[in-house]
C-alpha cells in the first residue's frame, strides 16, 4: 500500500517571509493486507489410508485438551479447554464419535468473561458439557478472573448465556451431574481438607446445586476424595472429576498424577452420594506411564477422561494425550483421543495396564456417519482465501474479544497494526489457528507494508517462546526479518534486504518435529530460505511450559522507528 502526499501552493505572504514550510505531515498507513493463508500437515503415522470400519487417533488433533462429551439423541458434542484464546470453549459435533466438526464457541463476547492481561496458559481451564431436559450446560473455570461458572444454551452452536457465577465453588475442573431423582450436583478439584500433607495434595469436593436459584446450597459441601486413590502413596493432582450413574452405582472418574508423563485416569464408586467413594482395585483405568519411554511413535500423558454411553449400551471415552517426538517433546499441545470402555465386575476400564494407545482401531458401530465433518485429524490441507465477511471458526485471537482492528472485504484480510508485540500481555494484532501436525507447512501472501509497521507469520507458543517472520519497508527498501523469543525478549536472528522494492511477498514456515525453517518469495514463487534451520523445541511444552500448543497465524505490529 502507498501513502500519497498532496501539498497546496504557497501563498505570497509565506514566500515573502524568506522560508518555505514543510508540507503538513500525513498519517502513515497502519494497515497490513493479507491475500490468503495456507496450512497443510503431512505426518508419516497418518500416511496409510484408514481401513473401512476403523478410525484414527487422535480424533481431534492439535491443541484441543481436556475433552468433555455429551449426547443428545444421535448427536454428540464435545468441548475442550481454550485458556486465554478467544473465542473460547470450542464446541465440536459428531454423529459417529470419530469425525468431528467445529461448530462454534461457547465464549464469544466480552460480557461473558474477562481474560485481559492474562498469560496464554491462564484463562479457561477444563470444562464439562452436559445435555439435560432440552438444555446444554457447560461448567468451567476462568482462572484469576472470577473462578467457576455455568453457561447454558438450547443450541450447542450458540449463542450461549452469560455466566452463572459460583463464588462458593473454589478450585478448578468442575463437573455438573443430573441425578435421576431431579437433584443436581457440582463436583470439582479443590484444596485438601485441613493442611496439605505434600506438594500436589488436593481433593475432590461435591455440592448440591439449585437450578432455580442458580446457586449451590450453602450447607451441602462434602468431601469425595482426599488426595487420590491411596493417600499413603502421596498421589498428586487429583482433578477433572466426572460423575455417572450406571446400574445403581455412582461412578467418579478423575485424573491423577499431573498432566505430564505420570498422568492417568482413575475411578471410584458408591451406592449413594452420601456414602464414601471406594477406589477401584485395578486403578488406573488409563495411563501410558508404565510403558518404555523409547518406544516408537509414543503417545504419552494420557488421562483426563470423560465417558459417554451410546444408544445400544456401548460406552466410549474421550481423553487427552500427546504425540511426542524425541520421546518427550510435543509442539501440537494436548489432543483429544477416543477409546472404547469395557466393564468387568461393574467397573469400567479404558485401557488395560501395559497396553499402548493405538493410533488406529475398530470404530464405534451402529452410529450415523459424519459425512459433513471437516478434517480434524490425519493428513489434510486447509486454506483460507479470506473471501467471506467473517473469520472462519478455526481462527483464534488472544485474550480479548475485540475484533475492531481487522476487516474482511471479501478478498483480503486487513489488519490494523497495533503497538503490541507477541511478548505483550495485551491483545496483539494476531489471528491464529492450531498446529495440528508434527510436520507442517504454512504460508501466506501479503502486500508489503509501508510506513512504520511490519507484518507476517508467527509460530507462537507463549509470550516468551515464539518466532515472527516479518516484512517491513526501511528507507524504501523491503526487509524480511526473523525474530526469535527464547525465554525472554525477542531478538532479530536473521534479516535480508531485498534487491528490488517489492509490492507483494509470500512468506512460509516449515516445521518438522524439533526443526523449523523460514522462507520468503516474490509472487512468482522464487523461494529463498531466511537464516538457518532453527530450533523448534522452544515451541514445545517441555521447554516453554504451560498447557497450550503452538498456534500459527498472521500478525501486524507498529514499529517504534523506521529502522536503521
Amino acid at each position: 500500500m502507498h501513502t500519497i502526499y498532496a501539498s497546496a501552493l504557497l501563498g505570497l505572504g509565506l514566500l515573502l517571509s524568506g522560508c518555505q514550510p514543510e508540507p503538513p505531515a500525513q498519517p502513515q498507513s497502519t494497515t497490513a493486507t493479507f491475500h490468503w493463508f495456507d496450512y497443510q500437515g503431512q505426518d508419516a503415522i497418518f500416511a496409510d489410508p484408514v481401513a473401512k470400519g476403523s478410525y484414527q487417533n487422535p480424533v481431534v488433533a492439535g491443541f484441543f485438551p481436556d475433552p468433555s462429551i455429551t449426547r443428545r439423541g444421535d448427536d454428540y458434542y464435545m468441548v475442550t479447554s481454550s485458556f486465554s484464546y478467544t473465542p473460547g470453549l470450542p464446541i465440536l459435533h459428531s454423529t459417529d464419535l470419530v469425525n468431528w466438526q467445529l461448530i462454534g464457541h461457547a465464549l464469544s463476547r466480552a460480557s461473558q468473561v474477562d481474560m485481559s492481561g492474562m498469560q496464554v496458559s491462564r484463562g479457561i481451564f477444563a470444562p464439562t458439557i452436559r445435555y439435560h431436559d432440552g438444555t446444554f450446560y457447560i461448567i468451567t473455570t476462568v482462572v484469576d478472573k472470577g473462578g467457576n461458572f455455568i453457561l447454558t444454551a438450547t443450541d450447542p452452536a450458540g449463542p450461549w448465556s452469560d455466566p452463572i457465577w459460583l463464588p462458593e465453588v473454589e478450585g478448578i475442573d468442575p463437573d455438573i451431574f443430573f441425578d435421576d431423582d431431579g437433584k443436581v450436583y457440582i463436583s470439582h478439584n479443590g484444596e485438601a481438607p485441613g493442611e496439605a500433607l505434600y506438594e500436589g495434595h488436593r481433593a475432590i469436593w461435591l455440592w448440591q446445586y439449585d437450578p432455580v436459584k442458580k446457586a449451590v446450597l450453602p450447607e451441602s459441601k462434602q468431601l469425595l476424595v482426599n488426595g487420590g486413590v491411596d493417600l499413603s502413596t502421596k498421589p498428586i493432582w487429583i482433578e477433572a472429576p466426572h460423575i455417572y450413574k450406571h446400574n445403581g452405582w455412582y461412578y467418579l472418574v478423575c485424573a491423577e498424577g499431573g498432566t505430564a508423563d505420570q498422568h492417568s485416569a482413575v475411578v471410584f464408586r458408591t451406592r449413594s452420594l452420601t456414602q464414601p467413594f471406594v477406589p477401584y482395585g485395578n486403578n488406573p483405568i488409563l495411563t501410558q506411564r508404565d510403558l518404555p519411554a523409547d518406544r516408537a511413535n509414543p503417545i504419552t500423558t494420557a488421562g483426563h477422561a470423560d465417558l459417554v454411553q451410546l444408544p445400544d449400551g456401548q460406552w466410549w471415552a474421550v481423553f487427552l494425550a500427546t504425540r511426542t517426538y524425541d520421546q518427550t517433546f510435543f509442539n501440537t499441545g494436548r489432543e483429544s483421543f477416543l477409546l472404547p470402555v469395557s466393564w468387568q465386575d461393574e467397573w469400567p476400564t479404558i485401557l488395560p495396564k501395559g497396553q499402548a494407545i493405538p493410533y488406529r482401531l475398530t470404530a464405534p458401530t451402529g452410529l450415523v456417519s459424519s459425512t459433513k465433518a471437516l478434517s480434524q485429524t490425519g493428513n489434510f490441507h486447509w486454506r483460507d482465501e479470506f473471501d467471506s465477511s467473517s473469520l472462519k471458526l478455526d481462527w483464534n485471537l488472544l485474550r480479548e474479544f475485540d475484533q475492531s482492528w481487522f476487516t474482511l472485504d471479501g478478498q483480503n484480510l486487513n489488519i490494523n497494526a497495533k503497538a503490541v508485540g507477541m511478548d505483550s500481555l495485551a491483545q496483539p494484532a494476531f489471528i491464529a489457528r492450531r498446529q495440528q501436525h508434527t510436520s507442517f507447512e504454512t504460508s501466506t501472501s501479503l502486500v508489503v507494508p509501508k510506513g512504520k509497521i511490519s507484518a507476517g507469520l508467527v509460530a507462537f507458543q507463549n509470550e516468551q517462546y515464539h518466532y515472527y517472520l516479518g516484512v517491513k519497508t526501511v528507507a524504501d527498501n523491503t526487509t524480511v526479518f526473523l525474530e526469535q523469543a527464547k525465554g525472554g525478549k525477542a531478538v532479530v536472528i536473521a534479516s535480508q534486504v531485498l534487491a528490488a522494492t517489492a509490492e507483494q511477498l509470500q512468506l512460509r514456515i516449515q516445521g518438522k518435529a524439533g526443526e523449523i525453517s523460514f522462507f520468503y518469495a516474490n509472487p512468482q514463487g522464487d523461494w529463498q530460505q531466511l537464516g538457518e534451520v532453527q530450533d523448534a523445541k522452544i515451541l514445545s511444552t517441555q521447554v516453554a511450559g504451560g498447557f497450550v500448543g503452538t498456534t500459527l497465524g498472521v500478525h501486524a505490529r507498529q514499529e517504534q522507528e523506521a529502522a536503521p
